[in-house]
């Protein structure tokens, strides 16, 4: 329905394995209706651990979501992150990394706030929000980037609720980098 109203493309959770699983059925159906929309499949938690076991998942997808701040804790989010980007890379499949000040990383925002309260001229507390937000997504697709995803295939998304500060935090990710940015 999503595509035959206009829609250029469609996210879907995959959350469990019946999710997981159900991905590449959904596909196959979609091309037997010939709809060709690309499918975004958004992982949280527990993403490494599905497309690992559903290979068949990760194939069908066009495009992988991954939030940093719900990949998991300390150096248990850097290797499911690592996992997530080794999918992505053995499947051709592009990735955003989606960034929300809701579920951002805590120990990089204490990175952030401490770098902060060392500053000669410290920011606000919204300059800390914004510079913690641009931060958590260059970090994360730079990482991506040392674990070979190539950086053409990674699009940088940041989520605030206040439209100024979205503005401004896509104005510094602009200012530095190159990455394709997704605003929705």
């Amino acid at each position: 329905q999503l595509a035959r109203a206009g829609s250029e493309l469609v996210r879907i959770t995959v959350n469990t394995r019946e999710a997981a699983a159900a991905v590449p059925r959904i596909r196959d159906r979609l091309l037997a209706m010939q709809i060709q929309v690309p499918l975004i499949g958004d992982f949280h938690f527990n993403g490494h651990k599905l497309l690992a076991e559903h290979p068949a998942c990760a194939e069908a997808l066009d495009k992988l979501r991954i939030n940093p701040g719900n990949v998991g804790k300390g150096a248990r989010r850097d290797e499911q992150f690592a996992q997530l980007i080794e999918i992505a890379c053995r499947h051709d499949k592009p990735v955003r990394i989606g960034v929300n000040w809701g579920s951002l990383d805590q120990d990089l925002l204490a990175r952030v706030m401490d770098d902060n309260a060392r500053r000669a001229d410290p920011k606000d507390a919204t300059g800390v929000m914004r510079e913690a937000m641009v931060a958590s997504a260059l970090e994360s697709a730079e990482r991506a980037i040392e674990l070979g995803l190539p950086a053409d295939r990674i699009v940088l998304s940041c989520k605030v609720s206040g439209v100024q500060d979205l503005i401004a935090i896509y104005r510094e990710l602009s200012a530095r980098c190159d990455h394709a940015l997704h605003l929705g």
